[in-house]
């Protein structure tokens, strides 16, 4: 039985390294996001605003726990979602954890273009942007840093780079 939690900051590649790990080992994948947005008919953003964070974080912990009944599944968790509650203790307790590791210079690269797709980022100047990454990883560190498996993401810019990096990690989680 394979139950993959992959965990990382916004533009670590949870999705595209999950996508084509799942793939390649003949699996479902779910992005725990989309999970949500899907049971609810609403977008994150919009859950965050109509909740609150509190409430938000409480439901996100109820599907995590959903989801990680589901086996032979690769999942790809938001953000923050290791920061809460025992989150990182459930998730290691039920499956492999990898904590996709992605330099701070590469992750800015990479959210730099997506801002307008993500509301936490928009409006803010490169040097803010650049601040909010390294700060928001210094506070997740603790528990990123508690995944059974560290992965170095930052190289997922081409087809050749993710195929090498879904090798690497099947070869890290011995798959």
């Amino acid at each position: 039985m394979i139950r993959i939690f992959l965990t990382g900051y916004m533009g670590a590649g949870k999705t595209t390294l999950g996508k084509a790990f799942a793939r390649q080992l003949n699996v479902p994948f779910i992005d725990l996001d989309w999970h949500i947005e899907e049971r609810f008919h609403k977008s994150i953003r919009e859950l965050f605003a109509e909740r609150g964070e509190a409430s938000f974080r409480e439901l996100e912990r109820t599907m995590l726990h959903e989801v990680g009944e589901f086996e032979d599944v690769v999942i790809s968790t938001g953000g923050g979602t290791p920061c809460f509650f025992d989150n990182m203790d459930y998730m290691n307790s039920c499956g492999q954890t990898v904590f996709l590791d992605v330099h701070p210079d590469v992750l800015f690269r990479r959210l730099r273009i997506a801002t307008q797709k993500r509301p936490i980022l928009q409006g803010k100047t490169d040097e803010e942007l650049r601040a909010f990454i390294v700060e928001a990883l210094e506070k997740r560190a603790p528990f990123y840093s508690r995944a059974l498996y560290r992965f170095d993401a930052g190289r997922l810019e081409s087809y050749s780079q993710i195929a090498e990096s879904v090798q690497q990690l099947r070869n890290l989680l011995n798959l």
